[in-house]
């Protein structure tokens, strides 16, 4: 019984750490997992392949959870690799969590989809269809919000997250922009965008369990702001109000922020950092993300270029024999 699946990488258009609303959109990095389950065995065992020495408590509760939610409680392993470096800000916990999920029900023989769901309907998708490969999307076994909320469970009981990071999961498992409610794991919109995306990352990593949540809570304020502007659809300036507020709330220099302004359509801290993500929007006259390119390359650390994405996680593979 095995299953093969990928997910999303993401960047952030709201932080959800000061007020529990949240927004992110999927770009094209993916996490991709390998679950094999077998009946006769006790337990799962989980390895990273880029990072052999890495905790696997997430991608291994995912398992456990999803066997004992749609399975038989079946024993097995679990593989995960990446081009979503870890701890960068880039969503790597959502992306491997929703990528295990599916995997696993892949194994399991289950069909995945959007289903009925709906936002504003216990949180559902209300967007695109189900997605590359991932089964029947009218009356699917299990719908990807609920695949995508089990990682995020996960997530919580591995201690990865603090808030749980439902605007990080729904944009992995969904793609587009998703904004959410993460004290109820509640999707309240989503919209496909089309952005070209370059993305900073500095050498150093940044844990999202190690956030200082009441440093946080002090730009609150800006965190509603920045929630007013995505929920009307002006996703760009609510990153830019965003990145500002939270580079500064988190102890990173904001000055890779200030210099892709005039570069950029939207640009922001992603996560918890360190990567600072910038957006040019089809159209946008004074969006160079080449110039913006040559500018960020001065800094150590690396760049990558990329765009968003809509599709969101998918099955890739299964094989269910018993």
């Amino acid at each position: 019984m095995e299953g093969r699946a990928a997910a999303l990488g993401a960047g952030t258009v709201l932080n959800a750490l000061a007020t529990g609303s949240g927004a992110a959109f999927g770009i094209d990095v993916e996490t991709r997992a390998t679950v094999e389950l077998d009946p006769d065995r006790d337990g799962v065992a989980g390895t990273i392949t880029e990072a052999p020495d890495a905790d696997t408590a997430l991608i291994e509760r995912c398992v456990e959870l999803a066997v004992d939610r749609w399975g038989n409680g079946e024993g097995g392993t679990v593989r995960t690799d990446s081009d979503v470096p870890l701890a960068a800000g880039l969503k790597s916990s959502s992306a491997a969590a929703n990528a295990t999920v599916l995997a696993t029900c892949a194994a399991l023989g289950l069909t995945v989809g959007d289903g009925g769901d709906s936002v504003g309907d216990e949180g559902g998708s209300g967007g695109a269809g189900a997605g590359r490969n991932t089964g029947a999307s009218d009356d699917p076994d299990v719908t990807r919000l609920d695949a995508c909320r089990l990682g995020v469970r996960a997530a919580r009981d591995a201690g990865v997250t603090v808030t749980g990071a439902f605007d990080d999961a729904t944009a992995s498992m969904l793609g587009g922009v998703c904004l959410t409610d993460n004290t109820e794991d509640r999707l309240r919109a989503r919209e496909p965008v089309d952005w070209d995306v370059l993305v900073w990352t500095p050498p150093e990593r940044a844990f999202s369990a190690d956030a200082d949540v009441d440093r946080c809570g002090d730009v609150a304020s800006m965190a509603e702001l920045v929630d007013d502007l995505a929920t009307a659809g002006r996703y760009t300036e609510a990153m830019s109000v965003n990145g500002l507020a939270f580079s500064a709330a988190l102890d990173f220099d904001t000055d890779p922020t200030v210099e892709a302004m005039p570069l950029a359509s939207g640009v922001s801290l992603s996560g918890t950092g360190p990567s600072v993500v910038a957006v040019a929007t089809p159209g946008d006259p004074d969006a160079d993300l080449d110039a913006l390119a040559d500018r960020w390359g001065e800094r150590p650390g690396t760049l990558r270029r990329t765009t968003t994405r809509n599709d969101g996680a998918t099955i890739t593979e299964t094989t269910n024999e018993h």
